[in-house]
Formats: C-alpha cells, structure tokens, sequence
C-alpha cells in the first residue's frame, strides 16, 4: 500500500472583490469542508502541488490561465484527524502544510474530482463551515485580516 506522504499544501481560493472563498466538501466525510489540499510528491515542490492540486481538485489551470499564486511562506505542523490516519503509514499523526493563497479576479465555475461539492461563501462563513482549524487560520490571518487593513471585512 502506497501511503500518503505527511507534506502537504493548503490553497484558499478566493474572489478579489468580494472576498469570497472557495469551500469543498469532501466525498469521504460529508460534514468536511476545505479549501484546496494534496499531499506533496516525491520531487515536488510545495508550489508545483499548490498548482497541481489546484488543477486536480478544481480544473482551475494556475499556469494556463496565468493567475497569480502566493506562496505564504508559512507552513505549520498539525494533528491529522484519527479517522484519516489510515491513508499515512504506521504510527504518522501529523502533518506538515504549506500555506498559498490564489486570488481570482471573478468567481468560477468548479470542475469538481475528488469532493461532492462546492460553494462560494464569506471569509466568516468559510471559518465557521470548515472543521479544519488551520484552514481556519489561513483565512483569518490573510483574507479577514487583510480586508480589515483594506477597509473591507
């Protein structure tokens, strides 16, 4: 059995103007919503699976479409939930997530993969919907607070 490797990325997507966040919901826990996610692959950089799961998970093409993607430049060190410790090898219980954020001038359509479905909402709604605390914490401390420093929340 191939097991997940414990690097990953977190890409929020969110729409300029409005501020609104891109939510999915993922098809093995009905209850979970999430930003972008993936698992880093052998001779990938955080980046090259920012823009790849991106693609995956959405269809949005980061570089066919020449949007900008910031890296962060945060990563963080989590506890994975016990109920998706099975994917990662024996005895793995964290996770180490690269933060990136991918701004789009309107929001679009999503070519859903791998969850069941998506929705656009407000930064507040998105904190509260996702079960994901470090989700969470993108999204407060760049797009809540950002918008506070812009005049807009």
């Amino acid at each position: 059995m191939a097991y997940k490797n414990p690097n990953s990325i977190l890409v929020v997507i969110y729409e300029q103007q409005t501020k609104q966040i891109l939510m999915l919901r993922r098809k093995d826990d009905p209850d979970f919503w999430q930003s972008v996610t993936g698992s880093i692959d052998i001779g990938e950089t955080p980046y090259q699976t920012a823009i790849r799961e991106v693609k995956e998970e959405t269809g949005i093409d980061i570089l066919a479409e020449n949007l900008p993607l910031f890296d962060c430049q945060e990563q963080i060190e989590f506890e994975i939930f016990p109920h998706f410790r099975y994917k990662y090898a024996p005895n793995v219980t964290h996770c180490t997530e690269h933060w990136f954020l991918l701004p789009l001038r309107e929001k679009s359509a999503v070519c859903l993969t791998e969850h069941s479905a998506y929705q656009w909402v407000s930064p507040k709604a998105a904190v509260k919907l996702t079960k994901s605390p470090n989700n969470a914490q993108v999204i407060e401390k760049y797009i809540i607070v950002e918008g506070k420093q812009n005049g807009r929340t």
